[in-house]
């Protein structure tokens, strides 16, 4: 498994294990489930607060430190927080003052049975957004010692920029969708100066931004549509890129899944993959597609699909 350099003093593994779902497992599952990643060079870990439901597969992850503890320090841990949901677990505001992001991480360590997180992410953005609120939490949570690095998670560049601003510590990661069947980022630069459909711009030069200011992007949900419900691989809906992801893979000796994951790999703003997946088989086969390099043709192969031509 290759390692993202996030930092100059800091990298973690390529593939990202997504802990949204492990409230789904049980306790030996779990077990089995995290060793599993680990084996595979899987040594960084993505949470949020609500993931769970108020915490749940935070508290979760942090019963199994418990049990083994000395293997916190195999494992870098990040989560995120500034979403603020109700009893039904619905999103109901954004709350990035001082005080709920302090709140916040206290109980995520609490939960997660550690004394330090290595990044802490603001989950989605705040309009209400004060950066000198935020500065000051944050300076907060790194003089303590209990939180190493910051990020944010599905920003535009203009609200990165306007957030680093204030900050004295540089963000290092912003996590965004992105996967072969989500290609927002990318298709307005491809066909910039056209009114060919897919040209209309919906990121605001974004991936250009993080390149250009050293932020790694964390690519969340590879593997997912919004029009449909779960994975577009073997989806009706999704013929054309499925047919491109098995001709890939067959060159390569990978499935559909290790082909999601050597596209994006290919990309060269080096950015890591968020597997969300519960399923062992499918985790090894994305972990498979993470070292192999796919030719420039082939990734255009398996973009040129769902109606979108080159122009």
């Amino acid at each position: 498994m290759n390692n993202i350099m996030l930092a100059p003093d800091f990298e973690g593994s390529a593939l990202i294990l997504g802990c949204m779902r492990i409230n789904r497992l049980n306790s030996s599952e779990l077990d089995a489930y995290i060793r599993r990643a680990l084996d595979l060079g899987i040594n960084f870990f993505d949470h949020a607060d609500i993931y769970g439901g108020n915490g749940g597969c935070e508290q979760l992850f942090g019963d199994w430190l418990r049990l083994n503890p000395s293997m916190r320090d195999q494992m870098l841990l990040q989560s995120k927080c500034g979403i603020v949901q109700n009893s039904k677990n619905n999103n109901v505001s954004f709350d990035f003052s001082s005080d709920h992001i302090v709140w916040s991480l206290e109980n995520s360590l609490r939960r997660l049975n550690t004394d330090h997180l290595d990044i802490y992410l603001l989950h989605r953005p705040d309009a209400l957004l004060e950066p000198e609120e935020v500065a000051r939490a944050f300076y907060e949570l790194l003089q303590s010692g209990k939180v190493r690095y910051f990020g944010v998670s599905n920003m535009t560049a203009s609200q990165i920029s306007l957030l680093q601003n204030s900050l004295s510590q540089k963000l290092i990661v912003n996590q965004l969708q992105f996967g072969p069947a989500h290609t927002g980022m990318i298709d307005h630069a491809i066909r910039m100066n056209t009114k060919l459909e897919f040209s209309e711009d919906h990121d605001s030069g974004t991936l250009d931004y993080c390149r250009l200011h050293g932020l790694t992007i964390q690519a969340w949900s590879p593997f997912q549509h919004g029009q449909i419900s779960g994975t577009y691989i073997d989806h009706p809906e999704f013929a054309g890129l499925n047919e491109a992801l098995a001709e890939v893979g067959a060159k390569y000796g990978l499935t559909k899944n290790g082909s999601v994951a050597a596209w994006i790999a290919r990309h060269p703003a080096k950015m890591q993959i968020i597997a969300g997946t519960m399923n062992a088989q499918r985790l090894g086969e994305i972990a498979a597609g993470m070292d192999v390099k796919i030719s420039r043709e082939d990734w255009y192969r398996i973009y040129a699909t769902q109606g979108r031509d080159l122009p």
